[in-house]
């Protein structure tokens, strides 16, 4: 019982996020349009967003992230409601 508890407050929290971030501030057409807004947000918060938890680094990064030299690029995901900023790789 004590493992359910556990996982349901890291369900709960991610939840709680999505709606927040993103969800709360779209409508939707569909379900097609609401898998992809979804798909969207996990990327991002997998592969672009800080976690402070994990002493802000990002548990699946690609490889031009932590680069100190090279042009400044923005990224956008569901029409801007998400930016992640990085260097282009030189």
């Amino acid at each position: 019982m004590q493992l359910k508890t556990y996982s349901n407050c890291y369900a709960e929290n991610f939840v709680g996020k999505i709606k927040s971030e993103s969800l709360d501030h779209i409508i939707f057409v569909g379900e097609n349009s609401l898998r992809k807004a979804v798909t969207s947000y996990v990327e991002f918060y997998l592969r672009e967003r800080n976690h402070q938890g994990l002493e802000n680094t990002i548990p699946f990064p690609d490889e031009f992230v932590g680069s100190s030299e090279g042009e400044i690029k923005c990224k956008e995901r569901l029409g801007g409601l998400l930016k992640y900023y990085y260097r282009k790789a030189a």
